[in-house]
């Protein structure tokens, strides 16, 4: 083989169709648009549009509602946390936490961390450092002989505030 001799396979590379040019390459006069109307020009999208009559999306009712500040948790039951130790896949005397459960592909998303729920059986002793855990989840691990730890989520005002130097305390207190 020599390198001049190279190039692609047959049909490889597909060279773009010139419309417009000439009733003799077929995609002259319309260029394959068909006739005029909305349809034909180019840069008009009239997805939805039923000729006039309300489009079936405005027709249905709304339903539901997005809270702004509602709170993402993965939440992950205690029986799904048993099967991944008896499997081997997570360390049953380190802390649990939302970075091991994510590694043993128990936790996906939950950008607010984790919360545990209450469903299946726990019997290792194990120590959890999450966002959150339901009263089911809580009697089920200290049944298990195991122990909880919720951290303080500091909000983000408050942050800010710390690196400033300040608390929002002081300067409630600068304020009257």
């Amino acid at each position: 083989m020599k390198l001049n001799d190279l190039r692609d396979n047959q049909g490889a590379r597909k060279e773009r169709v010139r419309v417009g040019r000439g009733i003799g390459s077929g995609l002259g006069k319309t260029a394959g648009r068909g006739q005029k109307g909305a349809k034909a020009r180019s840069g008009v999208s009239i997805n939805g549009f039923e000729g006039g009559q309300m489009p079936l999306h405005m027709r249905l009712p709304k339903r539901g509602f997005n809270n702004p500040f509602g709170k993402d948790y993965a939440e992950v039951n205690v029986g799904a946390i048993q099967k991944v130790i008896d499997a081997g896949k997570l360390d049953a005397k380190a802390t649990i936490d939302h970075a091991a459960l994510q590694a043993a592909g128990l936790a996906r998303g939950g950008k607010d961390g984790v919360r545990l729920l209450g469903k299946g059986e726990l019997t290792a002793k194990l120590s959890f450092v999450v966002a959150g855990a339901s009263k089911g989840a809580r009697e089920a691990v200290e049944k298990a002989g195991g122990s909880i730890e919720i951290p303080e989520i500091v909000p983000a005002s408050e942050k800010a505030a710390a690196k400033k130097g300040k608390t929002i305390a002081a300067k409630k207190a600068a304020r009257s």
